[in-house]
């Protein structure tokens, strides 16, 4: 059995410490990522005490150093002034809830320019991860900026653009980079066999950095290379392909990084099999 931390997203359905318990039955090790509330509504309903407790406990008991996800609704480089000022709200919002679970790591998606530029998308997500932090001071919760897919508007598909950001905001110990091999590869990243996965991660590491990824999130790609498609499939049933992952696992650059999984479960496979797939591929 590999020590490698690998998970996948699990439901918080009925009570928010069942989330573990979930990790445990599908075969996590070390890592898996959350939602800590509906991903597809503003509102949040508080989270009981206890209930943040037993999470703490179950997570620690078991080993696991979980992460969240920001959910969908946000968008923080919008141009419209009450939206953006919602999901800054909405951000500062997930950065307490994380505090309240012992969870060190929140995924942010950039969001979109919604047609004004590439800069002045920058401008808006830089301005409010700055803003989080500063209302945030006591937390040692760390944003992780995922990298997009090259969607149409999209501020944060490229390296270089990653690495404008989190220069910008200029809190190395408050942010970092989770890094999407779908969205990477969507976005003209090649990952399909050693050779490719090998000069993609050293790109990442020639313009962003290393020491920046904190996250991996291990998702197949039902969207040819490079054409812009976000759109995850089955971990080897995809156009990254089981030749693929196998390179970029074994890549000792990265061995350290925890890898989660957003696949998605249908009559060829559910969360349990792409786990149990994705460790054999980290076996070799």
């Amino acid at each position: 059995m590999t020590k490698r931390n690998i998970g996948i997203h699990v439901s918080i359905a009925e009570r928010i410490d069942l989330a573990v318990d979930r990790a445990v039955e599908l075969g996590c090790v070390g890592a898996f990522q959350i939602f800590t509330c509906s991903p597809r509504r503003w509102a949040a309903k508080p989270i009981k005490a206890e209930q943040a407790e037993l999470f703490k406990y179950k997570s620690k008991h078991e080993g696991f150093k979980p992460v969240a996800h920001m959910p969908y609704m946000p968008n923080l480089s919008s141009p419209d002034h009450q939206f953006y000022s919602d999901s800054v709200n909405v951000l500062i919002r997930e950065i307490k809830r994380c505090d309240e679970l012992g969870i060190e790591g929140l995924v942010v998606h950039f969001g979109s320019h919604m047609g004004t530029s590439i800069e002045e998308g920058h401008k808006k997500i830089i301005s409010a991860c700055k803003k989080a932090i500063e209302d945030t001071g006591d937390s040692e919760v760390r944003i992780l900026l995922e990298n997009s897919a090259s969607v149409k508007n999209s501020v944060g598909s490229k390296f270089e653009q990653i690495r404008v950001v989190l220069d910008r905001i200029g809190n190395g110990e408050r942010t970092g980079v989770c890094f999407d091999t779908c969205h990477a590869f969507a976005s003209g990243y090649d990952l399909r066999d050693q050779e490719s996965a090998q000069a993609t991660i050293r790109e990442f590491d020639e313009k962003v950095g290393l020491t920046k990824l904190f996250l991996i999130h291990a998702n197949d790609s039902k969207g040819k290379f490079g054409e812009g498609s976000d759109r995850h499939d089955h971990i080897g049933l995809g156009n990254i392909g089981s030749k693929g992952f196998k390179s970029l696992f074994a890549l000792k650059e990265i061995r350290q990084i925890p890898l989660v999984l957003e696949t998605p479960i249908d009559e060829r496979r559910g969360d349990k099999e792409n786990i149990s797939f994705a460790r054999k591929l980290l076996d070799g």
